[in-house]
């Protein structure tokens, strides 16, 4: 009998949030994928959408951020599983030397007058930790590469009960890293990939670290990944726009993120 293992979309929009009478259905906050396999929580990146996690948890929650752009992170203030008396959820913050200095960067956003409180302030003392090498979460082994993105980013795979999940957000296309990533995802159960552009919107956006729905389904292709969900939706896109989008690509196995859908893996 296999293990419970899903992911809910609590944001999936990219680079900044959107609150607008058109981007109801797919949702305007931005990036935060809950994963629960059993009693274990992880959350992929803390963007807005994780101010709408629940608050309390069988064991602690795990929050894995790609890298710290705001939209990323600008939900960890905000999440009330960090006030909680005793849970200490733990943030991972990659590319970090040690522990302090993962503190430090993090203090940069949340502490005074940027933000009221450092989040070590809060009453669940959340804990700030430099990602390792190597990282488990009860039976949830964790693999990460580098992927390609200004000021460099994360990209996680996540193995539970012989299934799997990859998350490559703000990751765009380059020589030097598509053939690892696309081992890096051989024969996944879910790929979440950042689609924010078009092809025709890609030319002029070169250099800014997003990709293309197209692009996904060759990585898709490549990595004989099971199911591809396309993530990171531009500000400006509205409900319309990424409804034709998806009709277009006409594959059952090819989705847009929207929010508050849960996957079973």
């Amino acid at each position: 009998m296999k293990k419970d293992f899903h992911l809910t979309v609590l944001g999936a929009r990219g680079s900044m949030a959107a609150c607008r009478d058109d981007c109801i259905a797919f949702g305007g906050d931005t990036s935060c994928y809950m994963v629960q396999a059993g009693e274990n929580t992880i959350f992929l990146d803390g963007g807005s959408g994780l101010a709408s996690a629940p608050a309390v948890y069988p064991k602690p929650p795990v929050v894995l951020l790609s890298h710290l752009h705001l939209d990323h992170i600008m939900g960890l203030g905000m999440f009330t599983g960090f006030f909680v008396p005793g849970q200490r959820a733990k943030v991972f913050v990659p590319f970090c030397k040690d522990d302090e200095s993962a503190g430090n960067v993090m203090a940069r956003v949340f502490s005074p007058p940027v933000w009221p409180l450092k989040l070590s302030d809060l009453e669940g003392k959340p804990e700030i930790l430099a990602l390792p090498e190597k990282l488990s979460v009860g039976d949830v082994q964790i693999e990460t590469m580098e992927g390609n993105h200004p000021n460099r980013t994360m990209v996680y795979r996540l193995n539970y009960d012989g299934r799997s999940i990859v998350y490559a957000t703000d990751y765009e296309v380059s020589d030097s890293t598509f053939s690892r990533l696309a081992e890096f995802a051989a024969g996944t159960d879910l790929l979440l990939y950042d689609a924010q552009f078009t092809e025709e919107e890609y030319p002029g956006k070169r250099g800014f670290g997003h990709s293309t729905a197209q692009q996904g389904m060759e990585l898709m292709w490549r990595s004989r990944a099971k199911r591809l969900l396309l993530i990171h939706h531009a500000p400006s896109s509205s409900d319309a726009i990424l409804a034709k989008r998806e009709k277009l690509l006409s594959r059952i196995n090819v989705l847009y993120a929207w929010e508050g859908e849960v996957l079973e893996i």
